[in-house]
């Protein structure tokens, strides 16, 4: 009987530890609140070089793509898209924290999201990315 008792138990143990990490895996990463780390079933990753922020202007790293490199960027200023252009996913591998926003100025008073500059993918922003800056560190 005590046999039988310590296995129930032993496959209920199993049980709650099989379902403990399928929620886990579930679950997306929170290095960065926005971004989210893909799996294979999810949208697959825009190419975008080292040292490089490339934005598209569309969601799941589609439509046109435009590149931004700190060799031509000034860091620390509100660098705006053209007008009448945004973004709508984004990859951050320039080694230093992006912040972009939804206004064309960098203004705080609208949606604005920082992503570390350790290869950040966002498949989907939060809103239309107008702006960004690129900080020291």
């Amino acid at each position: 009987m005590k046999q039988l008792s310590t296995k129930r138990h032993a496959k209920r143990f199993l049980t709650a530890a099989v379902l403990a990490v399928l929620l886990l895996t579930a679950l997306p990463a929170t290095a960065a609140p926005a971004a989210m780390t893909v799996t294979a079933s999810g949208p697959k990753l825009g190419a975008c070089g080292p040292g490089k922020l490339c934005l598209w202007s569309k969601p799941d790293f589609k439509g046109r793509v435009r590149t931004h490199e700190l060799a031509t960027t000034d860091i620390d200023s509100c660098v705006a898209l053209p007008a009448g252009t945004s973004a709508q996913s984004l990859a951050n591998r320039t080694g230093r924290p992006v912040t972009t926003y939804q206004s064309a100025e960098c203004a705080e008073t609208g949606e604005f999201e920082t992503y570390p500059g350790k290869g950040t993918w966002v498949p989907q922003t939060p809103y239309e990315v107008r702006a960004f800056k690129i900080w020291e560190r």
